[in-house]
């Protein structure tokens, strides 16, 4: 799977933006789709994780109730619709895609990443 981010870019505290992640390959309807991020000086850490089938979803604590993970198998696609944004958010967002859950380990095939910027 190759997995390719999108939509990062500068946003006020309080906005939104939509993160895409477009995948090519035949196991990207099979995996486990998950949002890291990484913040300068930082570890990278979870965000939200969808299941291969877009049944389960899962969020860190951080963004439960601002951000929704979906996905579109047909467009091999997933989204990450962030709203309430806070400069906290401030960070470069990547897709991975694996076995599931919060753990960078479990994921095997990673996007590039796209940087999200708030600014008060």
């Amino acid at each position: 799977v190759q997995l390719q981010a999108s939509g990062g870019g500068l946003v006020q505290a309080g906005g939104s933006l939509r993160l895409s992640c477009a995948a090519t390959g035949r196991t990207f309807s099979v995996s486990d789709i998950a949002w890291f991020r990484q913040a300068p000086g930082k570890e990278r850490e979870f965000v939200a994780a969808i299941s291969w089938n877009g049944r389960s979803t899962y969020y860190a604590d951080s963004v439960k109730g601002r951000f929704t993970i979906s996905r579109d198998n047909a467009k091999n696609t997933v989204y990450l619709q962030m709203s309430t944004l806070k400069l906290e958010d401030t960070a470069v967002y990547y897709c991975a895609a694996g076995a599931g859950g919060s753990c960078p380990s479990e994921y095997h095939y990673w996007g590039q990443g796209t940087l999200v910027t708030v600014s008060s």
